[in-house]
């Protein structure tokens, strides 16, 4: 851990790369870890744009149940650190697959 504080200290430039593990611990479930989305519906139900032509309420209803597990989150110390490195150094760059 040392030698990663002393290399952030000295870097002009830094990426980061996360993931939707950065936000469960907001309570944002993953889609394919434990508990995650998909162990519990397939993406092919819900997330093509078959699965909206085949039952267009369903895919809503879900995507409604999403955004509001989404808006009642708050961000954790991942969420911080990370943008007060973004904050901290002049060229950063935040590379993501999140959706939240």
């Amino acid at each position: 851990m040392r030698e990663a504080i002393d290399k952030l200290r000295a870097a002009s430039r830094v990426a980061v790369v996360t993931g939707a593990g950065i936000s469960a611990e907001s309570g944002i479930p993953t889609f394919r870890g434990e508990g995650g989305l998909w162990r519990n519906h397939r993406a092919e139900d819900l997330a093509t744009p078959e699965a909206f032509a085949r039952d267009p309420k369903l895919v809503w209803e879900w995507y409604d149940w999403r955004r509001g597990v989404c808006a009642k989150a708050e961000p954790n110390d991942g969420h911080r650190v990370i943008a007060e490195m973004e904050r901290h150094y002049g060229d950063f760059l935040l590379l993501t697959q999140n959706v939240d």
